[in-house]
């Protein structure tokens, strides 16, 4: 019997397909707990950067940045769980806020998004001088660092970001 899928996520970084951590969308797929919809755009443009170890993270002020280039799954309620655990939002690294997308047919969908959390994502914004990316792209990802190969004491973006 197949799992509801009450949710819409918007993957714009490491979770889409061909990159770094679409392993776990697979194995959301595998147990029926995930569904790819479509590529899409957001309707408002929002700051996207590349911050330490080659994060990316959507920041929440909408009207700056781009229309920012991603996919939209349907996840059932125990996919949100692990998403929300592989994203940190217990420990403040995001923050999964509802996010209109447009689809590449057209329609507009609201989902939710995992944004960096609002403790720093503005700060990161100016940092990065605020000029954002439209898309996470293939040469991003290769600075891009797993969690486990990441140095202990610079594990949190918070250790970058806020003094």
């Amino acid at each position: 019997m197949a799992k509801a899928k009450p949710h819409l996520i918007f993957a714009y970084g490491t979770l889409k397909r061909g990159f770094p951590n679409h392993g776990l969308m697979e194995d959301l797929k595998t147990k029926d707990d995930a569904v790819f919809m479509d590529t899409c755009f957001t309707e408002n443009p929002y700051p996207l950067v590349i911050g330490p170890h080659g994060i990316p993270y959507l920041i929440n002020l909408p009207g700056s940045g781009q229309r920012v280039k991603g996919e939209v799954y349907a996840v059932s309620d125990e996919a949100v769980i692990r998403l929300d655990e592989f994203e940190g939002v217990r420990n403040g690294f995001y923050e999964r806020i509802p996010v209109v997308v447009v689809t590449e047919g057209g329609e507009k969908v609201e989902a939710e998004g995992y944004f960096g959390h609002r403790s720093f994502g503005e700060k990161l914004w100016k940092m990065k001088g605020e000029i954002g990316l439209m898309e996470y792209g293939v040469d991003d990802a290769k600075e891009y660092v797993r969690k486990e190969d990441r140095p202990g004491c610079k594990n949190s973006i918070l250790d970058f970001v806020i003094p």
